[in-house]
């Protein structure tokens, strides 16, 4: 007895070493358990931790990587510090179990990166130190977890250049937000916009050139309590940022401020000055004045690109915007490009591009605009399939309509342009597959104009594709019709700035029948059975009108047996001509007297 106790003894001294690791030290009070493995030279996370830890400290060490296994099912984990190590590379889910931490201090390592998975499960966090490290990007997830709940976010002393703006935006518990000693160069307007409880923003060294204007800066006004103290209800830190004191900044100046140790690092007259001793007039802007304005081409064939360039000088620094000649403000689309230095490549020009297009210049003092025109030459447009040339009305992009022409002025046959390189497959009711091969003679090709109209239809339609395209999908065909297409390679002919057209070939098809088949199996059908039906009417009325005389012919021949015949009377005549006794055969009919003959005169 006395043997198996001792044994139970030394199991139980075997377990409580495990769950406390070597060079340890182990605080079991009661109901907490902490874990202190402070500069014990650990390279990872121990394996055997007590999962009922409260707080677990594993500071001054050389982990590297942290992953799910070194704190799963620790749920009563409230603090976890992993200050001053090496951790390069957090694993997706690593506190994924750890659903009621409270405070994590990653601060001093070498993370590069947040994503969404790296803090993903930290439902209740309401402290993230993250300091010192070499962070320089973090996803707009990566805080979505905790974004309602979090009240301290200390990034200090990064990398970071972009900021998730939108999430920080969100976060209406947060207290205190330090960036400083970054890369930041904006922060976006509206972002403290609804963080009513934050009272510390440290934006100290970062690249801001200006703050936006937000109903949060005004806070940093000096308040008094009810005790006569002076106090600000936010602290706003942003000294050693180039900030440029112009008309943008007017708003800050006007604020009443205790420090003044932000200084002004452009303009050039304003340069390492105070912030808070410059004059408010002195904050000024110029308007923008555009200096120059050109495009690369004044005339432009209809397909080919043009770019034009518009450049503006102003402080602050005026944005470019352009206008079509139709009035409407351009954007980037897949035919138009809009730079943040004011170019404008039009990478297809169309018929409605042939006009005014005006380049807006403006910025906070106010606008300047500047208008410059090009001309669209039209592309030549085979009409008809013949040698006519007809230009097309103003359309879009992509598909332009012009009218079709009568029959031939000159006497050219439509099938001379037939050409069998192009051919037309998979051919439906509404759609056809056109194909063409490699047009390799042909140098500089810019595109292709594929052009097509119906015999029954008064339109030409023609669509311009890439030069890289050898097979092309018509749609929007009418079902049983006669179509004639003709595909043009677009070039430039090396010699001078026009652009040429040249056929690459022609076919000619038919779309099919709109149930074409369905409709004559069923007329046939219907054909078929209505003969069917009134011979069967016929031929059953004929046989009926057979079978009703044989009735009545075979019903007369069984009642003539009850007719009286007569045969061989003799009559006698008193003085006849002949004297003697005349012989006549009749018939009588049952019920019917016999006629005598009629008495002669002596």
């Amino acid at each position: 007895m006395e043997r198996l106790l001792f044994s139970l003894l030394l199991l139980s001294l075997t377990v409580k070493a495990q769950l406390c690791p070597k060079r340890c030290i182990c605080q079991n009070l009661s109901p907490s358990l902490s874990i202190l493995c402070a500069k014990t030279g650990l390279l990872f996370v121990p394996p055997f931790i007590d999962r009922r830890t409260v707080e677990l400290r594993l500071t001054d060490n050389f982990i590297t990587t942290v992953k799910r296994k070194d704190f799963a099912n620790m749920t009563s984990l409230v603090h976890l510090t992993l200050s001053r190590n090496t951790i390069s590379q957090i694993m997706p889910l690593t506190f994924g179990d750890l659903r009621g931490l409270r405070a994590l201090h990653l601060d001093s390592n070498r993370l590069t990166k947040l994503v969404n998975d790296h803090l993903k499960g930290l439902v209740n966090l309401r402290h993230l130190i993250l300091n010192n490290n070499q962070l320089s990007y973090i996803s707009e997830g990566s805080f979505n977890d905790f974004i309602t709940c979090l009240e301290d976010l200390d990034m200090s002393y990064n990398n970071l250049e972009q900021f998730p703006w939108v999430a920080i935006a969100k976060m209406v518990n947060l207290n205190t937000l330090t960036l400083d000693h970054n890369l930041i160069d904006h922060i976006e307007e509206g972002t403290f916009s609804v963080l009513h409880k934050l009272g510390r923003l440290d934006m100290t060294s970062n690249r801001l050139q200006k703050l936006p204007p937000d109903p949060l800066f005004l806070r940093t006004q000096l308040l008094v309590n009810a005790k006569g103290t002076q106090y600000f209800s936010l602290v706003l830190s942003f000294g050693g940022n180039p900030l440029h004191c112009n008309c943008e900044l007017l708003w800050l100046r006007r604020l009443t401020r205790k420090d003044d140790l932000e200084t002004c690092a452009s303009p050039p007259h304003l340069m390492g000055k105070y912030f808070w001793s410059i004059s408010e007039d002195d904050f000024t802007c110029e308007p923008p004045l555009i200096t120059r304005l050109y495009s690369t081409k004044t005339f432009v064939m209809e397909g080919q690109s043009v770019t034009l360039k518009c450049k503006a000088i102003g402080d602050p620094d005026p944005s470019i915007l352009w206008s079509s000649p139709e009035g409407k403000l351009l954007s980037n689309t897949s035919r138009t490009m809009i730079y943040d230095n004011g170019t404008l490549d039009i990478l297809i020009t169309t018929l409605k591009d042939s006009g005014m297009f005006t380049c807006i210049a403006s910025n906070a003092a106010g606008e300047s605009t500047t208008n410059i025109t090009i001309g669209i030459i039209p592309l030549p447009h085979l009409v008809n399939l013949t040698n006519q040339v007809q230009e097309p009305a103003p359309g879009s992009s992509d598909i332009t309509t012009s009218t079709k022409s009568g029959s031939p002025s000159n006497g050219t046959d439509t099938k001379s342009l037939q050409d069998k390189k192009v051919v037309a497959t998979e051919l439906s009711t509404t759609s056809a597959l056109i194909r063409w091969p490699s047009q390799r003679p042909i140098p500089g090709i810019r595109m292709y104009q594929i052009q097509y109209n119906s015999t029954t239809d008064d339109t030409l339609v023609y669509r311009m594709i890439p030069s890289t395209s050898r097979t092309f999908l018509v749609n929007d065909l009418a079902p049983g019709r006669d179509y004639d297409l003709c595909i043009l390679a677009v070039y430039d002919d090396g010699i001078t700035s026009m652009t040429g057209t040249r056929v690459v070939g022609c076919v000619q098809f038919t779309t099919e029948q709109e149930y074409t088949q369905c409709h004559s199996v069923h007329t046939q059908f219907l054909g078929g059975t209505m003969i069917i039906i009134i011979g069967g009417i016929i031929v059953a009325s004929v046989l009926v009108f057979i079978i009703i005389l044989m009735i009545r012919y075979k019903v007369y021949n069984n009642t003539g047996e009850h007719k009286t015949v007569v045969s061989n009377m003799c009559s006698q005549t008193n003085g006849g001509q002949n004297g003697g006794m005349t012989q006549s055969s009749s018939k009588l009919t049952e019920g019917s007297e016999p006629q005598l003959p009629k008495e002669g005169t002596d």
